[in-house]
């Protein structure tokens, strides 16, 4: 189909400039989620507590303050993006994350330099979802622009595919971590190291993006409405209340089966954490490999169709799924449950970036795809698991499920809102 728009030389480079874009989302992700994965070695260490929910309560809120950072970031480089171009954005927010992966790998513990040690994990963390806040919307517009037409779905999907490639990548380095080290050394040092591998990895992904071919064009650039919020909310006010309406229940049911999934079944269904790594790293693997299966069915039965079918599915099946692995006691069985709730999630993911960008005009798309998707994900994806926890301790835990099938109601109703036919990106070359 596509070969009646581009050249083989054309298609050639435009693959290779979604290899050097999501290279860089890879290594983003996975400096951000080694977080998550290596918080309850960290914890103490940084929080003395007696209480190890407590402790984990206490990361998951630095966890959640680095969200609270994306907002910033989305503004400060989808404007950046929009105004100076793509490929300027994403240097800068790679080089950043790089930054702060060195400051929390070089971090005295709590009982060297006492509370300065929180204080500068959240200063890391908070460089680190600035970073992030403007990665994802700088990457999902510049992979859906540099997309092959007619295949959009399938291409955009490796954003995804590179961010959870990059949570994939943390958990199989915390597992091979688990196989080297006790649990004593991996305590008391042995999880820097992820920590060291991410910044290293990150300038290496900066050689890598300065390859990368702008796909703006200096007359969107030079718009006066560029990267200009005003603009933004004056002319598709409406396209942005949409995308924060699905990207809601959209983040908030991928960190609870991913991320916040791993302590779910260490700290609810009882299992130990080597078996919970293994069961997490094999879900996320096939997650993997789902997106771009899912992203060439949204290029068939289109994205508001693919949409409506993740809001339908999530609302119907978060509780039932949720209730079930509480009580699970095989790992396989685990495995099975986490699976089919990440299938039911990426109809959502393969085509998220994609399915924003579509709503915006060039001028403003990184600040309306990036500012869009941080807000959300501030506020339902990164409190996810600080509100999962924090019920649980009230004693009500099966809550937070009615409030996941609840966001995803919404998310189903916004998804309603999407025009058959997308008003952008459609007939640009």
């Amino acid at each position: 189909m596509t070969s009646s728009y581009y050249t083989g030389e054309e298609r050639s480079k435009r693959i290779f400039a979604i290899v050097g874009a999501s290279s860089g989302n890879l290594v983003e992700w996975f400096d951000f989620y080694v977080y998550a994965f290596c918080a309850i070695y960290f914890a103490p260490a940084f929080f003395p507590s007696d209480d190890p929910t407590v402790q984990l309560l206490n990361t998951a809120g630095v966890f959640a303050a680095g969200f609270l950072m994306r907002p910033i970031g989305g503004w400060i480089f989808g404007r950046l993006a929009d105004r100076h171009g793509r490929k300027n954005s994403l240097m800068i927010s790679v080089l950043m994350m790089c930054g702060g992966s060195l400051i929390i790998a070089c971090l005295p513990t709590y009982a060297s330099i006492g509370t300065w040690a929180p204080a500068l994990l959240l200063l890391a963390r908070l460089i680190q979802g600035l970073s992030v806040g403007g990665e994802y919307g700088t990457t999902a517009t510049y992979m859906s622009e540099v997309a092959l037409r007619g295949q959009r779905g399938f291409f955009a999907s490796f954003q995804y595919v590179t961010l959870i490639g990059g949570q994939l990548l943390a958990v199989l380095v915390v597992v091979i971590l688990q196989q080297l080290l006790t649990e004593e050394e991996l305590r008391a040092y042995g999880w820097r190291i992820p920590f060291v591998v991410g910044a290293i990895a990150a300038l290496i992904s900066l050689m890598l993006r300065r390859s990368l071919k702008e796909t703006s064009s200096a007359e969107t650039r030079q718009d006066k409405d560029a990267g200009s919020i005003s603009g933004l909310f004056r002319n598709h006010a409406a396209a942005f209340i949409t995308v924060l309406g699905y990207t809601a229940g959209g983040s908030l049911i991928f960190y609870t089966f991913t991320t916040y999934m791993q302590k779910y079944l260490v700290n609810t269904a009882g299992m130990n954490a080597k078996s919970a790594s293994f069961v997490m790293t094999g879900a996320l693997f096939l997650f993997m490999i789902l997106q771009p299966l899912f992203g060439m069915l949204s290029d068939r039965i289109g994205r508001r169709n693919s949409m409506l079918l993740f809001g339908a599915l999530g609302t119907l099946f978060t509780v039932p799924l949720l209730m079930a692995l509480k009580t699970v006691t095989s790992p396989f069985m685990a495995f099975v449950l986490v699976t089919l709730a990440l299938c039911i999630v990426s109809f959502y993911t393969s085509i998220s970036g994609l399915v924003k960008a579509e709503m915006f005009p060039p001028q403003v798309r990184a600040l309306g795809v990036g500012l869009a998707y941080a807000v959300a994900n501030a506020v339902f994806g990164g409190s996810a698991e600080y509100v999962a926890l924090g019920l649980k301790t009230l004693g009500m835990e099966n809550t937070f499920y009615w409030y996941v099938t609840a966001m995803m109601a919404v998310a189903f109703l916004f998804s309603l809102r999407l025009p058959k036919q997308a008003a952008y990106l459609h007939h640009d070359h």
